[in-house]
């Protein structure tokens, strides 16, 4: 649908309503500005709202905002930079800072899609802001009552993740107390939930059952309102000293956001192909465990599988209920993404079918092409973590425009 502009009766009516007519001979008619302003970027318009009234009056009026999002549909990122501990920063594809919030040290940016920024550390502290306002809000440290006396809280190490629930609109966060020991398995991981701006009867940590076996807590994507995990690389030390579990690298389980319980684990598609008839095989076998990274991409849950013999497969799961996965992709990758890289993590697909590539070892943002077949590095500082920003850029008034 094409955005509205000066032949569009809405907006030109709607501009002569609200804004007065120009004494200065030589202003330009609303309906006039209103196109023009319409041309240039989010960043350019934040700060021209400074130059008079009746310009910011315009650029933060709904119906200007919603045009202008339809007009410039390109994705926006959530930045954190190795160099920066204190702040989070919007981010376009082209690498340009639109927007710097200030956030406190030593927090880990979550991967989100979300009008929200989330940062956490593995001591129990996340916080929530939002990039609009530059409000942030600290959930509280201490646990659910069920879980109040139990041994993981002594030293806690956490976890967190969060998704919006789309038939409410509200955001929940996912919190996962982990083992006090790494290999402590006679230990649960234990699961609690919060809901953001949920009401008071809604504003503390809820329990939720355990999870059986153990999950990758940090390897996780939340798609459709469901969180999903890969089951934790112990599994790999055991097949190491000669135990089989039984558990493949590529078991994932899921989180509903909705109900706030876990639906059935499902099997992902590598895996399945292979055996432990040899030690080559087994050598092959264990390798997986480091070399898959879950992922949203188009609404799916995507599994990306960085091959060894430098490939980048992404795999969409189709049918959750049967299990069945597509191979939507199958990316050369030995001239743009060293063979030894352990988090190769696609962050989204562009409207023209552009992929954006995070490499979490060297903090480096790639751009592949599929109708090139070629990678492009964003020119941007080494980033330490990266999320999606779904928020309208018109909305960042508050904090350091730059």
């Amino acid at each position: 649908m094409a955005s509205p502009g000066p032949s569009s009766p809405l907006a030109s009516r709607s501009m002569r309503q609200r804004t007065p007519a120009a004494s200065n001979p030589g202003a330009l008619p609303p309906d006039v500005l209103f196109d023009v302003l319409l041309r240039l970027p989010a960043k350019e318009l934040c700060r021209l709202r400074a130059v008079c009234r009746s310009w910011r009056s315009l650029t933060v009026d709904p119906l200007f905002t919603g045009a202008h999002a339809a007009r410039h549909p390109g994705p926006s990122l959530l930045a954190k930079f190795r160099d920066d501990e204190a702040s989070i920063h919007v981010v376009d594809l082209s690498g340009t800072v639109v927007k710097r919030i200030a956030g406190p040290d030593g927090h880990e940016l979550l991967c989100t899609r979300l009008d929200l920024a989330c940062v956490a550390t593995k001591g129990n502290s996340c916080r929530v802001l939002n990039p609009a306002t530059g409000a942030a809000y600290a959930l509280p440290e201490s646990p659910a009552l069920e879980h109040a006396n139990c041994e993981n809280l002594r030293d806690p190490y956490t976890f967190f993740a969060s998704g919006r629930v789309a038939s409410t609109g509200e955001c929940k966060v996912l919190r996962v107390f982990n083992r006090t020991e790494f290999d402590a398995f006679d230990q649960q991981q234990l699961f609690e939930v919060f809901t953001i701006n949920g009401g008071a009867s809604n504003a503390r940590w809820r329990a939720r059952e355990s999870h059986y076996p153990f999950v990758e807590a940090n390897n996780a994507a939340v798609a459709g309102g469901v969180v999903y995990f890969l089951t934790d690389c112990a599994y790999d030390l055991m097949l190491f000293f000669g135990v089989n579990t039984g558990i493949h690298p590529d078991c994932i389980a899921s989180f509903d956001l909705v109900t706030e319980e876990w639906r059935r684990d499902i099997q992902g598609p590598i895996s399945s192909s292979l055996s432990m008839d040899n030690a080559d095989a087994t050598e092959e076998y264990r390798s997986i465990w480091h070399k898959i990274t879950l992922t949203e991409l188009k609404g799916s849950l995507v599994l990306a599988y960085h091959r060894r013999n430098l490939s980048l497969d992404l795999w969409f799961l189709s049918d959750f209920e049967n299990g069945l996965w597509l191979k939507e992709y199958s990316i050369q990758t030995e001239s743009a993404i060293p063979a030894d890289e352990y988090f190769v993590k696609p962050l989204l697909v562009s409207d023209g079918g552009r992929l954006v590539i995070l490499l979490a070892s060297t903090g480096i943002l790639l751009i592949y092409d599929p109708r090139t077949n070629t990678f492009a590095e964003v020119e941007m500082r080494r980033l330490d973590a990266v999320g999606i920003y779904t928020g309208n850029l018109l909305s960042l008034q508050c904090g350091d425009m730059v």
